[in-house]
């Protein structure tokens, strides 16, 4: 039996915490359970624990946060998940099971997979232990009441900072694009829907699942407009869904129009 604590990766689902799982809501009901949750900066408000704070769960006395600042650089990045997950040690030292809130899924671009892949790095015995969720992109295609795939479509996720060129290619390639980001990039996103013809088969949404989740399915007026950055576009792309573009090896095949109108 191993003498150090648990590691709980706990997906709490992207705002709405009706979303949150009975398996996630009964661990966090443990009264011996040391909470971890991210914030950007310290004294900066966090995301997920906001998620758990509107079900009316107090924050328990036996908790810090964890910082995980908003840049690419690697090497920043690297001392602030080694910081965290020696935080994180010093309390499964101790035996003491220890959970980390998270936004969404926790295996999904997931602070969660940088702070376990870092405590296991220094401590190989600890047991950690991923409660999956509901992801931003799922709750908003139900939002919206579009399917993201049926039968035999093709997803492809990405954050829109991988840029134009590879969001286009993508098209090419793809039923349905879940452009996840997309502040930086919105306006040439916009740009581009508009040659291929497909501003009326996407969806914008900021914030999905949260009391300040915005919807706006006339895409074109979010032009020069700024959004948040938890905002993504949802993209079906018809001419992939009526398969008139040959999928690998396999033959062409007719299937039904299930793209989105308005």
């Amino acid at each position: 039996m191993s003498a150090f604590g648990r590691l709980y990766g706990a997906s709490l689902g992207p705002g709405d915490p009706g979303l949150i799982t009975r398996q996630v809501w009964a661990l966090l009901q443990r009264e011996d359970l040391y909470w971890t949750y991210p914030v950007r900066r310290k004294g900066a408000d966090s995301h997920a624990l906001g998620i758990v704070q509107r079900t009316g769960r107090a924050l328990p006395g036996r908790s810090c946060p964890l910082i995980f600042p908003m840049t690419h650089d690697p090497e920043i990045l690297a001392g602030y998940w080694l910081r965290a997950a020696e935080a994180v040690l010093e309390r499964l030292r101790t035996g003491q099971d220890v959970v980390f809130l998270v936004e969404g899924d926790a295996s999904t671009y997931s602070t969660f997979g940088h702070l376990s892949r870092t405590v296991r790095a220094l401590e190989a015995e600890v047991v950690i232990e991923t409660l999956p969720g509901v992801s931003s992109y799922h709750a908003a295609a139900a939002t919206v009441g579009m399917p993201l795939a049926e039968t035999d479509e093709t997803i492809a996720i990405i954050p829109a900072s991988y840029g134009i060129e590879m969001i286009e290619r993508l098209l090419l390639d793809f039923d349905t694009l879940i452009l996840l980001k997309v502040k930086p990039l919105l306006d040439d996103i916009l740009d581009l829907l508009e040659r291929r013809e497909l501003l009326a088969h996407a969806a914008f949404i900021e914030k999905a699942g949260t009391p300040m989740e915005r919807v706006e399915r006339a895409i074109n007026r979010l032009r020069g407009q700024k959004v948040n950055y938890l905002s993504l576009i949802l993209v079906r792309n018809p001419a992939r869904v009526r398969g008139t573009i040959l999928r690998g090896c396999r033959k062409k095949t007719s299937l039904p129009d299930t793209s989105v109108h308005e």
